[in-house]
């Protein structure tokens, strides 16, 4: 596979074409009478056109068939795909997944679309607010299949296999410890290579953008010149009746054909794009004297509400770093939060469950539920000497955290065989170091 050349910056201005046809962007104007190389120009829109110029989302596109070239979508069968948060009882337990198993090629062939099973979410489609999270399972390229979504963003977190993502805008790779935005109605077909996994926060109504630094000033964090944007790549490529547009729309699937390649967009300029970031590029920010930092000093991406300093979603990371903090119990403290909390792991051992949290796996804390260390990490790091340390040297653990209350679905509690019945088991040899006549606590500092 060549390699793949992308344009830097998050939302940024940018503009692109296919080096095939030089000039292909209209000089001057977005929607000339006649279009260069006869192309039709077609907007996409990710916001209202009214939005002030700061959020305002668009680009235009130039292709060789506008989208609108297809039969009427008809329903298509959904799978494990579902925005019904009422399948199944409420459930506040602390609840854990194994690494949710992937089909084997030669038994079933599973593509990206059809290997989508939402876990859990909460919110309202019709009403553009929420958000969900999806694991996606495959073992097959999609072929002549495209997708888009209708409802919301996807932010797809790959955790075994590469995704070769062709996209209206140009191809990505997207690798382990990477991450990619597909925005809302942008289409896209996946190949992999090999059987693949990973998850997906989905968040309806909104758009991730950066998070505000504050008091950490100008730098740090996700820098925006890390993320990168595909440069534009066109197919003229004719499949007469044979290729099948998947839409997402009302949390159903529909699906239409069409004889020609969606990906025929020989050049583009706008702001609204699909964009992939490598997680190792993250500045972390940490203590370097007592005391924690909130976890919110490791997010990547926010996708806020209405509500001032409140998300419909974070995207959280926990990367290799330094510890160093002094008279400070290290790992992550025992906690109950008005946010809902999913973490799932890329590769290696979280810092605060050692066994049973692992790679393809997740765990879902939901509102004001209790979680924290498990009782071998409580007593080996309340004992520990608290010299300068490498933590979660080897490890992407992650989180998607949310100011809604997340609803898990009939596959995330039965259907997946994935659900830890043992999890609580974790905090059961938790014991009381309570010293009544002694102020002075034991350890080793």
């Amino acid at each position: 596979m060549a390699e793949l050349k992308y344009i830097s910056g998050f939302g940024n201005e940018c503009a692109s074409e296919d080096p095939r046809c030089p000039g292909a962007l209209p000089e001057g104007q977005n929607n000339p009478q006649v279009c260069p190389y006869n192309l039709y120009a077609e907007q996409l829109s990710g916001s209202a056109f009214t939005c002030p110029r700061s959020t305002n989302k668009r680009s235009w596109l130039y292709r060789i068939l506008p989208s609108v070239s297809h039969k009427p979508f008809e329903s298509f069968d959904q799978g494990h795909l579902t925005h019904n948060w009422d399948e199944v009882d409420p459930d506040p337990n602390q609840l854990r997944w194994k690494p949710f198993e992937i089909p084997k090629a030669s038994q079933k062939k599973v593509d990206f679309v059809s290997g989508l099973h939402t876990l859990c979410g909460a919110g309202d489609i019709k009403s553009n607010n929420g958000l969900a999270i999806h694991i996606f399972l495959c073992n097959t390229s999609m072929g002549n299949r495209c997708f888009y979504n209708s409802d919301g963003d996807f932010l797809i977190v790959p955790q075994k296999g590469k995704l070769h993502i062709y996209t209206e805008f140009g191809k990505m790779l997207v690798q382990p410890n990477e991450i990619c935005v597909i925005q809302r109605g942008m289409r896209f077909s996946i190949d992999v290579f090999e059987e693949t996994r990973g998850y997906i926060l989905e968040v309806y109504g909104v758009h991730f953008e950066l998070p505000d630094l504050g008091p950490i000033g100008a730098n740090g964090l996700a820098n925006p010149r890390d993320f990168l944007i595909p440069v534009a790549w066109y197919e003229d490529r004719q499949v007469p009746g044979g290729y099948t547009v998947i839409n997402k729309y009302q949390g159903k699937l529909f699906a239409a054909k069409q004889d020609v390649s969606p990906f025929n967009v020989v050049a583009w300029h706008g702001n609204y794009t699909p964009y992939k970031y490598n997680l190792e590029n993250f500045m972390v920010i940490n203590s370097v004297a007592f005391d924690h930092a909130d976890p919110s000093i490791f997010t990547v991406l926010t996708a806020k509400s209405v509500r001032p300093g409140v998300a419909v979603a974070d995207f959280v990371i926990f990367p290799p770093r330094w510890g160093v903090a002094d008279k400070t119990f290290r790992p992550p403290y025992y906690h109950r939060n008005c946010m809902s909390e999913f973490m799932g792991l890329i590769k290696g051992h979280y810092e605060a469950k050692q066994g049973g949290f692992l790679p393809g796996g997740g765990s879902l804390h939901s509102s004001m539920t209790p979680h924290g260390p498990d009782a071998d990490c409580f007593e080996k790091a309340s004992k520990a000497k608290l010299a300068p340390e490498r933590i979660a040297e080897g490890t992407m653990a992650f989180m998607f955290e949310s100011s809604l209350s997340m609803a898990v679905t009939k596959w995330g509690l039965k259907t997946s065989n994935c659900l830890d019945e043992n999890y609580y088991k974790c905090w059961e040899p938790l014991k009381s170091h309570f010293t009544p006549n002694s102020r002075k606590p034991a350890g080793p500092n």
